[in-house]
């Protein structure tokens, strides 16, 4: 398979890595507007992601019980071309699913058709991401697993421009949203994955597939890196989607600018155009750079990934002055990056430590101070995914496969920490403000299990700052 065209089929295959980040990200508008539509409480609302999370763990699970009832890896057998044309038939039925849903006023049928969504999501992505990685040597395999990142961040960045058009009629966002527009942008969803589908099936594809039996599946989680890794898993995916799936809610306080749902969404924007502008630039590591081109594209690429943040916003007809802040932070990120020095460990306790620090300028302050810190929470997870994945699957072994399967189980937490923290904002002795106490915990968590898991590889011989970090999920 010659250079080129390796080329022209990962150009195919991270299209779907774009549709991840676009419909996760435009949760953020979605669900301020169910908020209002149904009545819902803060918990209820945050039931959106339950769902769509959810789908993941349910998804990967029963592929997991399925695979080692019957002793083979289904989704090898069956080939990961197949796995994600298979995945992306199974979000189109629930994409199609919200347009009766949403006319028979029904919040429970939405929440069933979003599951569905993230079933496909779900196979999709187990067999996309190691696709990814078979498209070429091993060697070369972290430079198409961050450009795939960074399509997947375009998708996060430019998805709530894109739903805010569809719902509120222009990228300004300034009319009200119907139910409608609703069925329009699902339908239009459909139709996208369905065009996927298609230009899958008919693309040229190598047939990746492998008998591999399962062996002793559950041994794996003897390794206490793994179990921790697990829980920092949840967690950081849980802080990742809680952080701006209540942002709606914070946002319409009067001390917070008092917004409607609709400019909601720059700011939910700019939140995954943070974890773009860390994915990007963590994705430098990957390339053999000398230390100068390296030092200079740490400090410009930032800035470039702003750049795109802005003219979005700029595209919303925002006035984008007011985000020129907004660089202190990113300036904030650079430094964390030079600190971390491209060890797993090391860079993965200073962004800890970086949205452990933001969190608490949030819940201390209020106004654009306390935005910003809130939204400069994505810079601080940007990074983090690959860190922990790292640090969890050192020393496994043949157990490897296994563990990053219960790895990716752990994408739960992203359905079970933003209800919580609904939770809390509706206690009135809480609050959306100051339920962000839990967004400030789990970055405490992730700090504690860079040091306790660099400490554990330790004793098993294993320095694991020794190995190099890759790009963001």
């Amino acid at each position: 398979m010659n250079s080129s065209k390796q080329q022209s089929q990962l150009y195919t295959l991270v299209v779907v890595f774009f549709f991840w980040g676009f419909v996760a990200a435009s949760n953020g508008i979605f669900i301020p507007f169910c908020k209002n539509h149904f009545n819902l409480s803060q918990f209820q609302s945050q039931l959106i992601d339950s769902t769509f999370y959810g789908g993941y763990f349910i998804g990967s699970l029963i592929l997991f019980f399925l695979s080692a009832f019957v002793k083979i890896d289904i989704l090898n057998k069956i080939g990961y071309k197949k796995g994600i044309i298979y995945g992306l038939l199974i979000s189109i039925v629930g994409a199609l699913a919200i347009i009766p849903s949403v006319n028979a006023g029904s919040f429970n049928l939405i929440l069933a058709s979003f599951f569905i969504i993230a079933l496909g999501f779900s196979l999709q992505q187990t067999a996309a991401q190691p696709f990814v990685v078979a498209l070429g040597p091993i060697e070369s395999a972290s430079h198409r697993l961050n450009f795939a990142g960074s399509v997947n961040s375009l998708g996060t960045t430019f998805g709530p421009l894109i739903v805010s058009y569809v719902l509120f009629g222009s990228v300004s966002g300034a009319s009200e949203a119907t139910l409608g527009n609703i069925s329009n942008l699902y339908l239009i969803l459909a139709g996208v994955f369905l065009a996927v589908v298609i230009y899958f099936s008919i693309s040229k594809m190598p047939e990746v597939t492998s008998k591999e039996n399962y062996e002793n599946a559950l041994g794996v989680l003897k390794y206490s890196q793994l179990v921790l890794g697990m829980i920092a898993i949840f967690t950081y995916v849980g802080v990742e989607v809680s952080i701006q799936s209540n942002m709606g809610a914070l946002l319409k306080l009067p001390e917070f600018g008092s917004f409607d749902a609709a400019h909601i969404s720059s700011f939910i924007s700019l939140y995954w155009g943070s974890l773009m502008i860390g994915r990007w630039t963590g994705a430098l590591s990957a390339f053999q750079l000398n230390k100068l081109t390296r030092n200079i594209l740490t400090v410009v690429v930032p800035f470039i990934a702003f750049g795109i943040v802005l003219f979005v916003n700029h595209l919303r007809g925002n006035d984008i002055s007011e985000l020129y802040q907004y660089g202190i932070c990113v300036l904030a990120i650079i430094a964390c990056i030079f600190w971390g020095q491209q060890k797993p460990a090391q860079s993965l306790f200073v962004f800890s430590i970086l949205g452990f620090v933001a969190m608490l300028i949030g819940i201390l302050t209020t106004g654009k101070i306390a935005t910003y810190a809130f939204l400069s929470g994505g810079l601080a997870c940007s990074i983090m995914w690959p860190n922990i994945f790292s640090m969890a699957l050192a020393g496994l072994g043949k157990y490897t496969s296994q563990g990053s399967s219960f790895l990716i189980m752990m994408i739960l937490g992203g359905a079970i920490i933003p209800p919580l923290q609904g939770t809390l904002a509706d206690m009135p002795s809480i609050g959306i403000h100051y339920s962000y106490i839990v967004a400030l915990l789990c970055f405490a968590y992730i700090a504690f299990f860079a040091i306790k898991v660099k400490a554990v590889l330790k004793t098993q011989g294993i320095n694991i700052d020794e190995l190099k970090t890759e790009a963001g999920h």
